[in-house]
């Protein structure tokens, strides 16, 4: 089993891009409030990614949008 980084530490690369997919769909229709917090990720039904979103905590939704949009279309790039 592979330790990771605390919270945020690995950036995005741990997360599944479904998992990112799911999170900007939230973000675009409003089920998870941003400022990203670990509260309003429990509060969204994702407590499972509270360790791995460091790197989003704090951001507005347009930046969260972005961030997410560009890593989904650089992983389907690579695809």
């Amino acid at each position: 089993m592979t330790k990771r980084p605390s919270f945020g530490g690995g950036g995005l690369a741990h997360v599944s891009t479904e998992n990112l997919t799911r999170l900007l769909s939230r973000v675009h229709d409003g089920s998870l409030e941003c400022p990203i917090t670990h509260p309003t990720l429990l509060r969204a039904g994702m407590p499972d990614l509270v360790d791995e979103l460091g790197h989003l905590v704090g951001l507005e939704a347009r930046a969260v949008q972005a961030v997410l949009v560009a890593v989904i279309a650089e992983r389907r790039t690579r695809a």
